[in-house]
């Protein structure tokens, strides 16, 4: 770490150890907003897409020849049948399913929905009917398709989360960073890459081939900033071989004239302090949220340059 006066003056911290300490000690359980729980626009936005397909299968609801009656919905409205996997939590379009087996063969057949001109009604039906979604219209529990749908895709979205806690941080880092460059005239690009950079600033970034994107760049006159963030709220292996490659990473940016930055948070890393501790003392800045909040990256940015 290279340890300069501003962090005496911003955390108290008399020299390195100090500072990791403070990292450490002050590290965010969470970044959670009300965002994480349901991306409603993208949900409401994938309904608003298929809205009047979905209606039409509200006339299958409590049919007794439901297979006979979807038949004759297809045939009339062919494009009803792209909603089957929807309609059983899929976002895949293709299925190969494994209908026998014995001692000397597997044999499969394919259901594509991708299109309407892919699957032939009788086999929509025959799909539909064999993952139970017929006898649930039949069964009058379902009272519209649509309500239901919005629930397959509630859940569906349930499956990004694991990957909000990035974005969230993310975002928060670039609240800062954007607060930063406004108030100092500085310029900086988000996801940063060497044809951006060059596109707009007629500067050249180098890239190898681990590294091709940067979460942000800051440009101060012809000297480029190259910040990375990350936030691990659980711990494991992974983080041992992530401080690792952030050692890589500074090598790489240092070598070729680059200021590095990694601003890292999370309670994964109380449980993975030695890898931590190893990159933090061998790159020049490892930050936290609570040093942003602080003011040490405006600091490194504007004051240490």
């Amino acid at each position: 770490m290279k340890y300069a006066h501003v962090f005496k003056k911003r955390i108290n911290c008399d020299d390195s150890r100090a500072v990791f300490e403070y990292l450490v000690d002050t590290l965010k359980a969470t970044v959670t907003g009300w965002d994480f729980f349901v991306n409603w626009a993208k949900v409401l936005g994938n309904i608003k897409e298929v809205e009047m397909d979905l209606n039409l299968l509200n006339y299958l609801i409590g049919k007794d020849d439901v297979e006979h009656e979807f038949e004759l919905l297809l045939e009339k409205h062919p494009s009803v049948a792209r909603l089957i996997p929807a309609l059983i939590a899929s976002r895949q379009s293709n299925f190969e399913i494994l209908k026998d087996y014995g001692r000397d063969s597997f044999t499969y057949e394919n259901y594509d929905f991708s299109d309407e001109q892919s699957i032939s009604p009788k086999k929509a039906v025959a799909f539909a009917k064999s993952v139970g979604f017929l006898a649930l219209l039949k069964s009058k529990r379902l009272k519209s398709i649509v309500d239901y749908v919005i629930g397959v895709e509630v859940g569906l979205d349930s499956n990004g989360r694991k990957n909000r806690g990035g974005v969230a941080m993310e975002q928060i880092v670039e609240f800062f960073v954007q607060d930063i460059c406004r108030r100092h005239n500085l310029d900086y690009l988000t996801e940063g890459t060497s044809a951006k950079v060059k596109a707009q600033w007629g500067l050249t970034l180098a890239v190898d081939k681990s590294v091709r994107r940067v979460d942000f760049v800051v440009r101060k006159k012809q000297q480029l900033y190259l910040i990375e963030t990350n936030f691990y709220s659980g711990g494991g292996s992974k983080l041992k071989s992530t401080a690792g490659e952030y050692k890589s990473m500074f090598d790489w940016w240092t070598k070729h004239g680059y200021t590095f930055i990694w601003i890292t948070d999370g309670f994964g890393w109380t449980k993975t302090r030695q890898p931590l501790l190893e990159t933090f003392e061998y790159t020049d800045y490892v930050l936290n949220l609570e040093m942003l909040a602080k003011g040490l990256l405006e600091d490194i940015l504007v004051e240490l340059s």
